[in-house]
């Protein structure tokens, strides 16, 4: 590889990591909003839930990769369910505090047609990331993506991931209808699904 080609692929490899700090800046802080002003057709709610009415909602992009315990994951396998896509680390302790809440909720859901996934990030090693769900007893899987590329995938200006833990409830077509920037309880995450569940 010639000297001027490495220099493109550290260049390009440095912005992607760069983009990806941006987006875990402020990791795992206990809250956070962001408003529903301008052509952004979402609402922020006095709990600090963002939610966009059925049809007004972005598309959620495909997430794909390998999980923490080295199996293949695609959400597009879950079409036609509700999805609850929650961003987490080991390290983070507002995801210690929520992760049981997740694990209670999806068992009462699944059955409902509602698939949790999570996205493990800024974890150097699957490790950490197995001891906590084993800890935990958390049961649905969680793509590994220590650089942040699977949050990288969602548009800027849409209910997207931002900090850690974020949560996004994503509707039977495919559409994001709810997103939370804050560690949550069991109430406030079934709150953000039910909802979307009553849709026909």
């Amino acid at each position: 590889m010639s000297a001027a080609r490495r220099a493109r692929s550290r260049v390009a490899l440095l912005a992607t990591l760069a983009a990806a700090a941006t987006l875990t800046l402020s990791a795992c802080s206990s809250g956070g909003t962001s408003g529903g002003g301008g052509d952004t057709n979402f609402v922020t709610g006095n709990n600090g839930i963002d939610t966009a009415a059925k049809g007004k909602r972005a598309a959620a992009p495909v997430l794909s990769g390998e999980t923490i315990d080295g199996k293949q994951l695609s959400t597009a396998d879950y079409k036609g369910k509700i999805l609850v896509i929650n961003v987490w680390g080991s390290w983070c302790p507002p995801c210690r505090a929520e992760a049981k809440n997740f694990q209670t909720v999806y068992e009462d859901l699944k059955d409902q047609g509602v698939q949790f996934v999570g996205i493990n990030t800024r974890d150097t090693s699957t490790t950490p990331a197995v001891a906590f769900e084993k800890e935990f007893g958390v049961t649905y899987p969680s793509l590994y993506d220590p650089t942040g590329k699977q949050m990288l995938r969602f548009k800027k200006g849409t209910l997207n991931p931002q900090l850690v833990p974020s949560t996004l409830v994503i509707d039977r077509e495919g559409k994001i209808a709810v997103r939370a920037l804050q560690p949550l309880s069991e109430e406030t995450l079934r709150d953000m699904i039910k909802p979307v569940l009553a849709e026909k």
